[in-house]
């Protein structure tokens, strides 16, 4: 259960991500108030998934999550550059993940 929590935690950190953007710098009114719960749920699910994971297996975990999906959002939805560089580095992220996840 606590690793479900965790990748929803994930999930909600690739959202805010992407809520700073669009609140354009807190300016805007309904992004900023979804951005800003978004934020709150994430850290929440983070906080229940710590009852039984280590510390720092699930805070690389729930960064990972969010790097690799605001990543992946930023170069499908919103046309940033989707280089070999920038994909392989997404890559090597959600590999770290699932090492962890193995090891963990």
């Amino acid at each position: 259960m606590a690793w479900l929590l965790l990748f929803l935690a994930g999930l909600l950190e690739v959202g805010w991500a992407i809520g700073l953007k669009m609140s354009g710098g807190f300016t805007r009114f309904w992004p900023t108030v979804l951005t800003l719960g978004t934020m709150a749920a994430s850290i929440f699910l983070l906080g229940l998934a710590l009852k039984s994971l280590p510390v720092g297996t699930a805070y690389a975990v729930w960064t990972g999550i969010g790097a690799v999906g605001t990543a992946a959002f930023g170069m499908l939805v919103l046309g940033e550059p989707a280089t070999a560089a920038r994909i392989g580095g997404v890559a090597l992220i959600a590999a770290g993940i699932a090492v962890l996840r193995v090891g963990g």
